[in-house]
C-alpha cells in the first residue's frame, strides 16, 4: 500500500467521499446486457439484476482510487460523468474521514480504561462529527468520564447551537432519546450519562462479542438495530474490544436499497445473510469479472464495508440504472463530488496489524 498505508501512518483528509473509477465504456441499457448468474442465499434462489456486477465494479475501482490517493498520484482519477458529478464513500468504513478522526483522536488518544474509551467513542458518536468534537476539546478542561460535567456540556453545545452552529453530522439520523430535556443535544447528553452510570462499557466487555455488544447498546433509548450495530462497530475499532466484525451484519435503510436493486424484492428478510454471501464471495466474483482488488493491505472487505457498498451503489444506480428501483424510490444523488486538495493518508487499529 506504500508508505502512508500502515497502522501507525497519518491520516488529515480523507473523508470517504471521493471519486472512483469504474469502467469508463458507454452504460448500455439493462436488456441489451446479459444478467448475471442466479445464486442461492439461505434457501432462496436470487436472481441478481445488473446492479449486482456495478456493486463489484465499483468496489474494485473505487480502491483503485484510494491507493491512487495514498500515493499521492494526481487527478483526476475517472472520465466517469456520474463520478466527476457525485461523491461516494469509501469501500472501507474505517477508512472514511470521520471514522479516521475517531480512530486515531478519540479511541487511540488519551487514557486506554475501559470507562474512558467508551465514553469517548460514544460521545462522539452521538454528535458524529468531528467540528463538534473539537468545540468540545477547546471549552472543556479534558474530554473524560471522570470529570464529566454535564451541564458544562450542555452549556457549550447550547451556546454553540444558539449562534447557528450545526452539532450532528447529515451521515446518518440519531434519533433524540426522551429524556426530560428540550433540545435534542441536552438529551443526547442525558443518554450518554445513563449509559456511562449503568456500566455499559463493562456490560460489553463481559459479552465478550460484538452481537453482544450490539445487545448492550441496543437495550438503551433511542438506538435502534442500526445505530446499535454502528455504534458497536466504532467501539470495536478501540484497543479495549476486539471482537470479530465478520460476526454479524445489520443492513440499514440505505444498504436495503441498494440490495433490493441488486436482486430484486426476493432478498427482502435475508438481508444479513446477502450481505455474508457478498463478504464470503467477494474474491469468486472480482476474479470473475477480470477485477482486481487487493483490499485493505491484504484485509479483505468485512460484513460492515460489504453493507456500506450496498448504500453506496444504491446512489451510483440511480443514475446508472435507474429503471431498477429500490425501497426509498429515490432518484437523484444529492451530494456534489469536491475535490480535496490535502494528501491523504491512512491510520488503522494498530491490532489490525496491517503491513506497510
Amino acid at each position: 500500500m506504500g508508505t502512508a498505508m500502515a497502522s501507525g501512518a497519518t491520516l488529515d483528509g480523507l473523508q470517504g467521499e471521493l471519486n472512483l473509477a469504474l469502467p469508463t465504456e458507454p452504460v448500455t441499457p439493462l436488456e441489451e446486457r446479459p444478467a448475471p448468474s442466479p445464486i442461492r442465499v439461505a434457501g432462496r434462489l436470487l436472481h441478481p439484476t445488473l446492479v449486482f456486477d456495478t456493486y463489484w465494479r465499483f468496489a474494485a475501482r473505487r480502491q483503485a482510487v484510494y491507493q491512487a490517493r495514498l500515493e499521492g498520484r494526481p487527478g483526476p482519477w475517472t472520465d466517469d460523468p456520474i463520478l466527476l458529478r457525485h461523491r461516494f464513500t469509501n469501500c472501507y468504513r474505517a477508512a472514511d474521514r470521520v471514522s479516521q478522526f475517531l480512530i486515531r483522536h478519540v479511541s487511540y488518544t488519551g487514557t486506554q480504561d475501559v470507562p474512558e474509551v467508551v465514553f469517548r467513542t460514544l460521545l462522539f458518536k452521538m454528535f458524529n462529527r468531528v467540528s463538534t468534537w473539537q468545540l468540545l476539546s477547546g471549552e472543556v478542561r479534558e474530554i473524560s468520564w471522570k470529570d464529566f460535567n454535564r451541564s458544562a456540556y450542555d452549556d457549550v453545545l447550547t451556546r454553540a447551537f444558539a449562534g447557528g452552529r450545526k452539532l450532528y453530522s447529515a451521515a446518518y439520523v440519531i434519533p433524540p432519546p426522551r429524556l426530560g430535556a428540550e433540545r435534542k443535544h441536552s438529551n443526547h447528553l442525558r443518554l450518554l450519562e445513563l449509559m456511562m452510570t449503568s456500566d455499559v462499557g463493562g456490560r460489553i466487555e463481559r459479552g465478550g462479542s460484538l452481537r453482544a455488544a450490539y445487545e448492550v447498546l441496543r437495550s438503551y433509548p433511542a438506538m435502534g438495530d442500526f445505530l446499535a450495530y454502528q455504534f458497536a462497530i466504532d467501539l470495536n475499532y478501540s484497543v479495549v474490544f476486539d471482537f470479530d466484525e465478520m460476526e454479524f451484519v445489520v443492513a440499514g435503510p440505505g444498504a436495503r436499497d441498494g440490495l433490493r436493486k441488486c436482486f430484486g424484492p426476493a432478498v427482502d428478510g435475508i438481508e444479513a445473510d446477502v450481505i455474508r454471501y457478498m463478504a464470503d464471495h467477494q474474491q469468486e466474483h472480482f476474479a470473475r469479472l477480470g477485477l482486481s482488488f487487493t483490499g485493505l493491505a491484504g484485509r479483505p472487505l468485512q460484513l460492515i464495508d460489504c453493507q456500506n457498498l450496498f448504500c453506496e451503489v444504491d446512489k451510483y444506480a440511480r443514475v446508472a440504472h435507474p429503471e431498477v428501483s429500490g425501497h426509498s424510490g429515490r432518484s437523484r444523488i444529492k451530494q456534489l463530488f469536491q475535490p480535496v486538495a490535502e494528501p491523504v493518508g491512512a491510520w488503522f487499529p494498530p491490532k489490525w496489524n496491517l503491513p506497510a
